[in-house]
Order: structure tokens, then sequence, then C-alpha cells
């Protein structure tokens, strides 16, 4: 007797419902306390190199009119016996800010941003982006793409 054979497609539940949950990929360390791990899953590209991926970390906070900014480095890390990348936020500092007076002194709830170094990582859809962050601090992320036109330098 012949079984009917079940087939299904990325299009039958979206790429969310086939992607491998972190613990599927490998032994990630769990979160130390005081941290929080955020995980990023990218869908795939047909030319991965000509992407990067920007981290854009920051924390909510009460803002005026001047700019904001928390200082931290993103540290590219190496899980031990798998060669897996993974991410870092150690010490996050501030909010440093501009000093203009704010003559509305109006005051609202925004993501003030962590600059610094190692924000801009390569596109690799294959394994998940791992963030170690402290906790409080919310973790987004870009996607940037390469112009198809490639210009030629002057020779001065």
């Amino acid at each position: 007797m012949l079984m009917p054979t079940l087939t299904l497609s990325l299009a039958t539940f979206g790429p969310q419902a086939l992607a491998a949950t972190l613990k599927d990929v490998a032994p990630y360390p769990e979160a130390e306390a005081g941290f929080t791990r955020q995980v990023i899953h990218l869908p795939s590209q047909t030319d991965e190199n000509d992407h990067k991926v920007e981290i854009l970390a920051g924390k909510q906070l009460e803002v005026d009119c001047n700019r904001q900014r928390l200082a931290g480095n993103l540290e590219e890390k190496t899980l031990e016996g798998w060669g897996y990348n993974y991410y870092r936020l150690e010490a996050v500092k501030g909010p440093m800010s501009t000093l203009m007076a704010c003559p509305d002194g109006k005051k609202a709830k925004a993501l003030v941003p962590v600059v610094g170094e190692g924000f801009m990582l390569r596109y690799n859809s294959k394994l998940p982006i791992v963030v170690y962050a402290p906790k409080g601090v919310e973790v987004h992320y870009r996607i940037w793409s390469a112009a198809e036109q490639v210009n030629k330098a002057t020779e001065e």
C-alpha cells in the first residue's frame, strides 16, 4: 500500500518557520547575570558579499532636544570548539549629550544609540548573530547593500 507523502514548501510557513533555533546551531552560552542574549536570524541573499549588517544597540531614555549618545565597543568572540563568532557589548557608558538650551523644555522617550567600534558585521545568513548586551540595552539591526554601479578612481 502506498503512503501519501507530505511536501512542505518555504512558501507554506514563511522563512521564520523553518529557521533553526539557537540551540540547534551550537551551544552558545547562556547570558551571564546582568546581561541578555539577543539573536538575529538573517534571510538568505543571492550574493551575501554585497551586504553588511549594522548593529544598532541602545537604551530607551528620556531625552530633550540635545543629541544623546552612549559609548561602547562591540567585541567579537569565538565559540570554543566550534569556531563560530558571537559578540559582546561589555561596558556601556554615558549618556553623553550636546549642551544646547532647549527652548520648549519638552522631553520624550527615544532610543539613545551606543557608538563605538565593531558595529558593522559581515552578512552571513547561515549562522545567527548572537549579541550579549547589558540588561536594558536593546539590539536592533539594519542591512546595508552595495550599489550595483562601481566607479573607477582617477589618477591625480
